[in-house]
């Protein structure tokens, strides 16, 4: 069975921990519009980089266990130290971005630091160019309705207003898609989007035309995997409905098959069933929250979640279920 999986991030990592209990053909398709942090510093001394932390996450999700892969891993997510230049930046992060400046193709650049980490799967940018997201807020101003325009990744996830609707910027003008990126979600039999920052990190995908355009046309299964909690800022106060509904507003085409939840975290399950059947899902709620971490998700119970979703809603492919 060939998997694919939108997001970035933290919420990506767990998506791709999961699935690598599932099956043993999982592409990431990752998020390239992070400007903060150590990629945000990259992008901005070395002329405007494909941000690569995003990359190194999924990258050590699916690493491989052997002891070099460990090692390897191991190195790409050590941070340096202490207070000059290097200062915070990732290991992996500076091998990415020197490997982008020698070879300059992204999809060359993953396939041959994967190889390093032993990496059983694809790690693949959504955009072979870095994007920025600038999104309309509401409720800066006395007036509430005031609508003001907030540029950069970290701006819109930390705003105290309320995010209503984002776009993608590029340097050329228009976001293009990943070619092997659009490939791979035309060709999957599972395609998963989200758990994550969902105005910076999962709806960005559906942003780009030609991977919204995938992702419509695809014959494979969709499942939308909803947060555990509000992120603070950019989606403070949203219901799970909520997280629904924008992802209708973004992209009216889009029809999922389902949509899973923590069971703990749907104070209304009849709301977020409406909700899903707006997209053309079913719900589907389990214990899926790691045991001690409310705000994380357990990727064997996620695993166990997928397996039985996969098996209701009938996911072909020739590869082994494990």
């Amino acid at each position: 069975m060939k998997a694919v999986a939108l997001g970035g991030g933290h919420g990506l990592h767990a998506t791709l921990s999961a699935l690598k209990k599932v099956t043993g053909d999982v592409t990431a398709v990752v998020t390239v519009a992070d400007d903060g942090g150590s990629s945000g510093r990259l992008r901005r001394e070395l002329s405007d980089l494909l941000p690569p932390g995003d990359l190194r996450k999924a990258m050590a999700a699916l690493a491989g266990d052997d002891e070099s892969s460990r090692l390897w891993t191991s190195l790409f997510k050590h941070r340096f130290g202490g207070t000059g230049a290097l200062a915070g930046h990732a290991v992996g992060n500076l091998v990415i971005a020197g490997l982008l400046e020698q070879l300059g193709d992204p999809v060359k650049v993953l396939e041959t630091a994967c190889r390093l980490l032993g990496v059983q799967g694809r790690v693949l940018p959504m955009s072979n160019e870095p994007l920025d997201i600038e999104a309309d807020v509401v409720g800066l101003d006395e007036d509430e309705k005031v609508v003001r325009r907030i540029r950069g990744q970290v701006a819109i996830a930390t705003t105290p207003g309320l995010v209503q609707r984002i776009r993608l910027t590029a340097p050329n003008g228009r976001p293009v898609g990943c070619p092997e990126a659009v490939q791979a979600v035309l060709d999957a039999d599972l395609v998963l989007l989200g758990p994550g920052s969902w105005f910076t990190s999962v709806l960005p995908h559906l942003l780009v035309p030609e991977l919204h355009d995938a992702l419509v046309r695809t014959r494979a299964k969709k499942v939308l995997v909803l947060n555990l909690v509000p992120q603070p800022g950019e989606t403070a106060g949203f219901s799970p409905e909520r997280h629904l509904d924008v992802v209708c507003e973004h992209a009216p085409e889009l029809k999922v098959d389902a949509v899973i939840a923590d069971v703990d975290s749907v104070p209304t399950p009849d709301r977020l069933t409406r909700a899903a059947s707006a997209l053309g899902a079913r719900t589907h709620l389990a214990k899926i929250a790691a045991p001690d971490a409310a705000e994380r998700h357990d990727p064997e119970a996620l695993a166990g979640c997928l397996r039985q979703v996969v098996g209701q809603t009938g996911v072909g492919g020739t590869g082994p279920w494990r």
